[in-house]
């Protein structure tokens, strides 16, 4: 079982592409989610904040078999975005991704994420 993710008042987390996404967080999102559909692991991986990228894999495993195993929705069209400061909310039409604006860019921090009602999200790939 996947511990909830807290989502602080003031934030919500960041996405990325195969190259980090400068301009949006929402194509950040679309853009990991493709390489997801895509079956580009290792690019989704790229896209991940480092210490999700370092916290995601089982002892033995890559990050790439684990986003593989990773129960995330189908991604789909973006239904609403939040942004406060560095940190962004981005929902699409199959999955909730939570991202952060690093200094290359917007990176995923959370993913596969659904909301529990009177607690934090919960999330199948997070940091």
């Amino acid at each position: 079982m996947r511990t909830p993710f807290v989502v602080p008042a003031l934030a919500v987390l960041a996405v990325a592409g195969c190259a980090v996404d400068t301009a949006s967080p929402v194509r950040a999102a679309e853009r990991f989610h493709a390489a997801i559909a895509g079956r580009q692991e290792e690019s989704a991986c790229a896209m991940l904040a480092r210490r999700t990228a370092d916290k995601l894999p089982a002892p033995g495993q890559t990050c790439a078999d684990a986003l593989r195993e990773a129960k995330l929705g189908p991604g789909g069209q973006p239904t609403s975005v939040s942004v406060w400061g560095d940190e962004a909310q981005v929902r699409l039409a199959g999955d909730t991704l939570f991202l952060r604006r690093f200094s290359d860019g917007w990176r995923v921090r959370a993913a596969g994420c659904r909301p529990v009602p009177d607690l934090p999200y919960e999330c199948e790939v997070e940091d």
